[in-house]
């Protein structure tokens, strides 16, 4: 089943709701794809890891940290765009099938009430320090690693901003 046949008016959702669907969308077959973070800036290592996510499986939902718990995460500077903004841009990208913002400094509570099949996250992580990755494989679900391009951040995007550096990122390939 694509996403556009069980897509609404809006996909930014909240957590209730989606639980809703998601339990909806694996009664029909479909696989549900998770990834989360903050998506501040966007740039094209968040894109190649959203097409990724989206290639392993039906739905995609993106869990994005608040604004509060984003500054509680990242310091007193972040975010740089608001909340509802970040949720407005990851909304409208071709992979992003559905966005809900989460409150708490870690996704684990939306990851419990929609149970994505997959979860995704980068290579920054180890297996180990997965948010959620013991609760996805309890229910059978995967827990996938997508190698991150280097020098792709938002962090590392901001210190070339304010250090006024014209190097741009290298490519991993």
């Amino acid at each position: 089943m694509r996403a556009s046949a069980v897509r609404t008016a809006s996909n930014l959702v909240p957590r209730k709701r989606l639980a809703a669907m998601a339990q909806t969308w694996r009664g029909k077959g479909c696989r549900v794809v998770f990834t989360n973070g903050v998506f501040d800036i966007i740039h094209s290592g968040h894109v190649e890891l959203l097409t990724k996510a989206k290639s392993w499986g039906d739905i995609l939902v993106v869990g994005i940290n608040s604004d509060l718990s984003t500054r509680r995460l990242k310091g007193a500077s972040r975010p740089i765009n608001s909340q509802r903004d970040r949720a407005r841009v990851l909304a409208a990208l071709k992979p992003v099938d559905f966005v809900c913002i989460f409150p708490e400094d870690t996704p684990l509570n939306l990851i419990k009430a929609i149970r994505p099949d997959v979860l995704v996250k980068g290579s920054e992580y180890t297996t180990g320090t997965i948010v959620g990755a013991d609760e996805v494989r309890s229910w059978k679900g995967i827990v996938r690693r997508f190698r991150m391009k280097l020098g792709y951040s938002t962090s590392a995007i901001e210190r070339r901003i304010l250090g006024g550096s014209k190097s741009t990122p290298r490519h991993s390939r």
